[in-house]
């Protein structure tokens, strides 16, 4: 099969390795649809990551596909089905997950490998967080399972309520995915960011949108000048996290959900922490409960995600699709192997 393999910093070749066989638990799917994703630029650009992949090795997460085989003692999946998985499953029995914080598990099974013909899930996945397709849902739409699982996870977290106004930082794949989800929740939507482009978009969505640099126009534009009731930073820089304070009001709510670097710090000021009573919430990953939320999201046309596929391309061009959402010429790029 043809496969996308991760050699370090910007390094991918496509090569050809041999299919592998689905073991006891395991299931074989052959990739219709991998997208490219925020995490994957990062890895692409870094050569790595800490928790999830060492090169050389396979890469890519978001993905649907139909199954090719079956191992032994698989119950429920057959050949020919229409399939999603999440890219990860946690492990049940350690302390996090014996207190339902299933997304810090410290044993997190991670799946990569998505840009090439056929993935084998793990037998974990296969029992917590592999789904069936409706015949509804399309293989492009369904691989948005798992950035929307973590979204959700996000806005369940930081609690939006109806008529809530919540200012997005960020109008990335992952920033308009908020915006999707805040404005089916009834909130009034700011998104700000430095692209132009990836403003309109943000606009054509139903978002107020306003260039990161018109910071006195942002506050004008919240409810009587105070700041936002929640501030959702979806860049994932230190210095964008140190500017959500400056965007929301006394009593107000902060989500950090863009990963930095690990490493960095980032200095926020605490008189307006204490004396305004601001709560400040880091979110990771998703859970079993937030897939199954984020597929029936998909699944009854909740939120139409088709407008952040901007292209379509081969597998054999990951090179340049990466290169193209470094550049952001591009949101969402959907590979077909």
């Amino acid at each position: 099969m043809k496969v996308a393999v991760l050699y370090g910093k910007e390094k991918v070749r496509i090569e050809e390795r041999e299919k592998p066989k689905p073991g006891k638990g395991e299931v074989l799917v052959k990739i219709k649809t991998a997208l490219t994703c925020g995490t994957d630029l990062k890895v692409f650009l870094k050569g790595g990551h800490p928790r999830m992949i060492k090169p050389p090795s396979p890469f890519g997460h978001e993905f649907s596909g139909e199954i090719a085989e079956v191992g032994e003692e698989v119950e429920g999946w057959e050949k020919g089905m229409r399939v999603v998985a999440a890219n990860s499953a946690p492990c049940f029995q350690c302390y996090h997950c014996r207190r339902g914080e299933y997304s810090l598990c410290e044993d997190l099974l991670f799946l990569n490998g998505a840009y090439a013909e056929y993935i084998l899930i793990p037998e974990r996945i296969v029992r917590y967080n592999l789904y069936s397709l409706p015949s509804n849902l399309s293989f492009e739409e369904s691989a948005f399972l798992e950035p929307l699982s973590c979204v959700v996870h996000g806005v369940e977290e930081i609690g939006v309520s109806l008529g809530d106004t919540v200012l997005v930082l960020g109008s990335g794949p992952i920033g308009l995915l908020f915006l999707l989800l805040l404005k089916k929740k009834g909130a009034r939507v700011i998104v700000v960011d430095k692209v132009e482009d990836r403003l309109r978009v943000a606009e054509k969505l139903g978002a107020e949108t306003f260039h990161a640099e018109d910071r006195e126009k942002i506050l004008l534009s919240t409810p009587e000048r105070r700041g936002a009731d929640v501030v959702i930073e979806a860049v994932g820089l230190p210095e964008t996290w140190e500017e959500t304070l400056s965007y929301v009001r006394k009593g107000g709510r902060i989500l950090l959900f863009g990963g930095c670097t690990p490493g960095t710090t980032f200095t926020l000021d605490t008189a307006k922490i204490h004396y305004g009573e601001v709560t400040v919430k880091g979110v990771f990953h998703h859970t079993p409960y937030h897939v199954i939320k984020a597929l029936r999201l998909l699944t009854d046309k909740i939120i139409s995600v088709r407008p952040l596929i901007t292209h379509h391309m081969p597998l054999e061009e990951l090179p340049q699709a990466l290169e193209m959402v470094k550049e952001k010429k591009a949101l969402k790029i959907a590979i077909h192997p």
